[in-house]
């Protein structure tokens, strides 16, 4: 028998199984040839078993340490104590926990250790229920068995047990140390319980572990994470011994209490006293950085990286991708992802996050299925990254397959992937299947009703306000997002009164100086006209942020007040805020509305100085701008040098020409726009069809109506009857252009009527006229342009009785021609007129140099209408009105 355990170990000596097995076989022949003929009492064979089970847990080798373990059993050897809790051990870090048990349970004699790891096995596999079990049972306990319990419970979540079971070690009179203090203060920051943190700082000073590393490190994020960051960092100064372990907490303590730029403090300082960057404080610091959006910093943080040699760690890399995503370079986070050589799910996520985060929508998805292919699973972050992406391209059928994967997963009734679903439904106009995610949640927070409550905002759905009304009698406390979402609402449908109720709200919960909520409460009253009101409130605001001076000067071009826009744009540089593309953009829109070209331009020039002359928007609007200033070559220019062009770019282009009666180069713009694969929308094709109607072409008109339709799926609007309408009106089809609004499939607006009757004064065509002018009174009787116009064609048609019936009608409803308004700029100075206005104070020269322009028309065999159909006194002389339009 003797001969055969020499043999078999001879074999395993030979052809081991695992490398550096046995280390010292040679030598335990001899002591195995002498237990066969002496005992069994060799005190080093002994100690070679259990050098093997060290060996084996130290490695996590269960094959080879089952072997060693029947070899033992089958040699016939009792084995002590120590070998025995070795063999526990083997099998506790080797995950086998039913085999330590059994082991356990075959012991003769046990102590402390071999309880202790029965604890620690049971704890650690989440088994605390059982480690309670043996704690229980345990005849004598030491600081380890309590230690283990307290760490059991906080690695399974359960602080408040953790501080349940240190109180109860204290009241048994066993002795704390210093894992004791760092376990327990883990699990006080884990609660965030600053008291229960505060009394065990008095333990540990009373105890006189303070100057202890591990204790004081523990400390120190304590009271970071309970949000008391000045005793973190007077408690670090105060420390004799600091290692990195407590430089990694103080920093990460000062980038968690947003504190960033401390942070980067204290790691140069780190590195000035001779501290090496660890794993932990370069997750920290490219936290920071990202938190501050400083790429340059990122960048050279990116090199120190490199330099320490941890360019390849997956956790500082996945930190540094994170910082470039967060800083809008998604070029070099995806090289950071791509040169990692080993992935993890954070890495993924980060990644799949920052894409939805930057608004590319097709390329988080992408990943997304990459991270499928993998064999890493996916987790909430990931999902709600995904749920994201496809929000951010309105992928509808893209988003209900991911729906069914987050049902088939663990994560149906996870309150963050639920509320990412229920924004997806939201931003995809699939308002219906929002409503039933939210109606089907057991729990809901603030983020769940704040996502319902935009949907219907962004889908504007009136019961945004009677589910902010549900949300407070829930009992569930708006934030500023909530306010945000639904004073949009407000906003969107001028609902001024509910607006101003919110409004108290927002005072009464003290938010009334918030700037976020400030800004969406000026954009309000911005819209719904009360501009008074607007500039009040930004004017109390405590920071005035760039939303809302954009807000307020949005406010006034919306209603109309270029003027205004632009003083409060001036005031805006006084104050030092930099404009973005949105504020040039709306200002450049004011320049438009008054055709002040000269100030386009000085805008223009201050976007070049900006380098935003790139930003497609800006690009889309400086086009538009130089057009209706009458400047096409400068326009055409823009938009030829523009090298980022979207949709709006395009239609400016064809509105710009269009609107100059240039249909052809509309219509030339319009075939390179679908050469390009730039999908048009409703606006292309009311330009395209102006444009037609400018150069009569009405079977080309014809046919882009049925183009939007059978082409592109887009359903005709009341611009594209109306611009149908005027195109068979002006070619002379009058009946035809009548017989299409009347077959139109929703009501007719006065737009559209007008546009008849208009073209019905051009063709003289009175009957249809007649019919237009009906309808057009049927929906505002109070409508002068009607009168007017239906007069005007009755007295071409020479049909005088018809013409003194509208007059009559006029005076009787003591309607009056709106009065015709012009303006210039000479000199920075605008000099406005109305129709008979003697206003200006140089009028007399104004009307002298009129009566010689008008001298001369007449000498060239001008008539005015006014000679043949003003009999009536009461009306405006149309001479008179000629001139006085004339006068700009």
């Amino acid at each position: 028998m003797a001969a055969y355990f020499l043999t078999r170990l001879f074999d395993l000596q030979l052809h081991p199984r695992f490398p550096n097995f046995l280390p010292n076989l040679p030598v335990c022949f001899c002591s195995i040839s002498t237990f066969a003929q002496r005992n069994q009492s060799s005190p080093f064979y002994k100690k070679t078993f259990s050098h093997i089970f060290q060996e084996c847990s130290n490695g996590r080798a269960l094959g080879p340490g089952r072997q060693a373990h029947a070899l033992m059993i089958v040699s016939g050897f009792k084995p002590t104590i120590f070998v025995a809790n070795c063999l526990l051990q083997m099998y506790i870090k080797c995950s086998r926990l039913g085999c330590a048990s059994k082991v356990f349970d075959r012991m003769s004699d046990r102590d402390r250790v071999s309880w202790n790891a029965m604890i620690f096995g049971y704890s650690i596999s989440g088994k605390i229920g059982l480690a309670q079990s043996f704690f229980d049972l345990m005849p004598e306990r030491d600081v380890i068995s309590w230690n283990s319990l307290i760490s059991g419970y906080l690695q399974n979540g359960n602080c408040l047990k953790s501080i349940e079971i240190y109180m109860a070690m204290g009241r048994d009179g066993v002795g704390y140390d210093e894992t004791t203090f760092a376990v327990i203060l883990k699990a006080c920051a884990a609660l965030e319980d600053y008291d229960s943190g505060r009394q065990v700082h008095g333990v540990v000073v009373k105890l006189g572990f303070q100057a202890d590393v591990v204790t004081g490190s523990a400390m120190l994020d304590m009271y970071a994470k309970c949000k008391s960051l000045a005793e973190s960092l007077c408690f670090f100064y105060q420390m004799p011994i600091k290692n990195w372990v407590s430089w990694s907490a103080v920093i990460a303590g000062s980038v968690q209490n947003d504190e960033l730029v401390g942070g980067l403090k204290l790691f140069k300082e780190m590195q000035r006293v001779g501290i090496g960057a660890s794993q932990s404080i370069y997750a920290s610091i490219f936290r920071s950085s990202a938190g501050l959006c400083d790429l340059r910093l990122g960048c050279q943080l990116h090199g120190h990286a490199l330099k320490s040699d941890f360019g390849a760690d997956t956790i500082v890399g996945t930190a540094m991708l994170d910082m470039y995503a967060k800083c809008d370079n998604l070029l070099n986070a995806r090289k950071v992802f791509n040169l990692l050589p080993n992935h993890n799910l954070q890495s993924y996520n980060a990644l799949i996050t920052g894409y939805a985060r930057s608004d590319l929508g097709f390329e988080g998805l992408q990943l997304f299925l990459l991270l499928l292919k993998s064999d890493l699973g996916f987790d909430e972050i990931s999902l709600s990254g995904a749920f994201s992406a496809c929000a951010v391209i309105k992928g509808h059928l893209e988003g209900m397959q991911v729906h069914g994967l987050a049902i088939k997963g663990p994560f149906q009734y996870n309150i963050c992937v639920v509320n990412a679903i229920l924004d997806m439904y939201g931003k995809c106009g699939a308002l219906w299947e929002a409503r039933q995610i939210f109606d089907e949640m057991d729990r809901r927070d603030a983020v769940s009703w704040n996502a319902v409550i935009a949907a219907c905002e962004q889908n504007e759905n009136e019961e945004a306000l009677l589910l902010f009304v549900s949300m407070l009698q829930s009992g569930m406390v708006p934030d500023e997002f909530t306010y945000g979402s639904v004073l949009k609402a407000c906003a969107g449908w001028q609902a001024l009164h509910c607006g101003r109720e919110i409004h108290g709200q927002v005072i009464k919960s003290g938010m009334g100086l918030d700037s976020f909520v400030g800004s969406v409460l000026v954009d309000m009253y911005c819209k719904c006209g009360m501009m008074e009101e607007a500039e009040k409130l930004h004017d109390r605001m405590e920071e005035q942020t760039l939303v809302s001076w954009n807000a307020v000067i949005s406010g006034f071009s919306s209603n109309e007040q270029s003027e205004g826009a632009q003083k409060f744009f001036s005031r805006m540089l006084e104050n030092g805020i930099k404009p973005d593309n949105f504020t040039y953009a709306t200002v450049l829109d004011t320049c438009s509305n008054v055709a002040n070209v000269g100030l386009g331009k000085q805008i223009h020039a201050q976007i070049i100085k900006q380098d935003l002359q790139s930003d497609a928007y800006i690009i889309s609007t400086l086009v538009d701008m130089y057009s209706k200033c009458g400047n096409m070559q400068d326009s055409a220019l823009m938009f030829e040098k523009s090298s980022k062009r979207d949709f709006v770019t395009w239609n400016a282009m064809i509105c710009a020409y269009a609107h100059h009666g240039h249909g052809n180069e509309a219509l030339q713009i319009f075939g390179k726009m679908q050469l390009e694969k730039i999908i048009p929308n409703h606006a292309t094709f009311v330009a395209v069809l102006r444009a037609c109607a400018h150069i009569g072409l009405v079977d080309e008109a014809l046919h882009y109506f049925n183009l939007m339709q059978n082409d592109y799926g887009l359903e005709p609007q009341l611009e594209h009857y109306s611009s149908m309408v005027d195109v068979l009106g002006r070619s002379g089809r009058l009946v035809d252009a009548l017989k299409l609004i009347q077959e139109m499939p929703f009501q007719a607006d006065d737009v559209i009527w007008r546009t008849l009757l208009s073209i019905c004064k051009i063709h003289g065509n009175v009957e249809v006229a007649q019919k237009a002018a009906s309808a057009l009174l049927q929906l505002d009787p109070q409508d002068s342009s009607a009168y007017v116009l239906l007069s005007n064609i009755y007295a071409e048609a020479e049909m005088w009785s018809e013409v003194s019936k509208m007059r009559k009608m006029m005076r009787h409803g003591r309607l009056k021609k709106e009065p015709g308004c012009s303006w210039i700029e000479i000199q920075s100075e605008v000099h406005m007129f109305l129709v008979g206005d003697k206003a200006h104070p140089r009028c007399e020269e104004i009307y002298e140099n009129l009566d010689m322009l008008i001298a001369e028309m007449k000498w060239d065999g001008y008539i005015a209408y006014g000679e043949i159909t003003t009999s009536d006194r009461e009306m405006v002389d149309d001479e008179q009105e000629l001139c006085a339009v004339s006068s700009f």
